[in-house]
């Protein structure tokens, strides 16, 4: 029994086939972002996910290494924005190794520090719970401590490592 059209499925033993397959799945972006010691820090993640509604948590995925979630973890609170379909410029901006932070982009933040972008389609604000070790990646269990949604307004979905606007069927 063949399982694809082509042939038989592929053994996992390069990373691009591996990326180029998980690019298949589309996801939704979020920008993670608060004032820091060194001032204000964002990164973007695809990797969200519903986790627990009781206690509230969820959780994202960040490689290691990653020199803006090391300084995010040691802040009381960060800020979850869900981007909405007219934020390419956020993604733009956040994505790259830009000195410009968040210079530049609408946000507001809150008394404990978290940073949400006005524009968003929802927001987290989230204390740090747990972080697991996951291969090259570090998976962030953070508690959500308030949070605000706007389902109305269309989100900007990541597939095929680009960025895209959903239609309407």
């Amino acid at each position: 029994m063949n399982l694809h059209p082509s042939g038989a499925l592929e053994e996992v033993v390069d990373p691009s086939v591996l990326r180029r397959t998980f690019a298949c799945f589309p996801s939704g972006v979020a920008a993670v972002c608060a004032v820091a010691p060194q001032g204000p820090v964002g990164l973007l993640v695809s990797s969200f996910t519903s986790v627990s509604l009781d206690p509230p948590l969820v959780s994202i995925c960040i490689m290691n290494g990653s020199r803006r979630w090391s300084q995010l973890r040691q802040v009381p609170r960060v800020g979850l924005s869900f981007l909405g379909d007219r934020q390419q410029r956020v993604c733009d901006q956040l994505a790259g190794q830009s000195a410009h932070g968040l210079d530049w982009l609408d946000v507001s933040s809150t008394p404990e520090g978290a940073v949400l972008l006005r524009e968003a389609t929802a927001w987290l604000d989230c204390s740090l719970h747990d972080e697991v070790d996951a291969g090259d990646h570090t998976i962030a269990l953070l508690r959500v401590q308030a949070l605000h949604a706007r389902p109305s307004q269309a989100p900007l979905v990541f597939h095929n490592s680009r960025f895209h606007r959903l239609e309407a069927l």
